[in-house]
């Protein structure tokens, strides 16, 4: 039986920029930096979720082709990538906080139907939902 995930994948241009941008801006903390002959792998965690790694990896070889690597970087570069909704038990202190953090976002903390969601993007171009239920 599946009991969850234990590493979720994200695609960054620059593995360092998006070390800094996890760890400085949002409060992740390095778990592992590794040559895996080839490619870097590079995971970070939550404190709060100590369970789920998350693989900021770049894309090219040996996960993909160099072509399809480099549609996936431009794509990134637009900004038309979404990684996901990341939760908070208080929107606005949260915000605030990110934002005194550098963190850049789309939107404000607004009210929708499933609680508040503000928006923003990490160094990289990946948009996420922060939403407090």
């Amino acid at each position: 039986m599946i009991k969850g995930f234990d590493h979720i994948g994200l695609w960054v241009a620059d593995q360092d920029r998006a070390l800094a941008f996890y760890t400085d801006k949002l409060g992740y903390r390095l778990h592992t930096d590794a040559d895996m002959g080839g490619a870097r792998w590079l995971t970070v965690m939550h404190p709060d979720q100590p369970d789920l790694q998350v693989i900021l990896a770049r894309p090219g070889p040996p996960m993909l082709s160099e072509e399809d690597g480099e549609m996936i970087l431009k794509l990134l570069a637009k900004g038309s990538l979404g990684a996901g909704v990341m939760r908070c038990d208080d929107i606005h202190a949260t915000y605030r906080e990110l934002s005194d953090n550098g963190v850049e976002f789309l939107q404000p903390p607004t009210e929708r139907p499933y609680g508040v969601e503000a928006l923003f993007r990490d160094s990289e171009g990946n948009w996420y939902s922060l939403v407090q239920r």
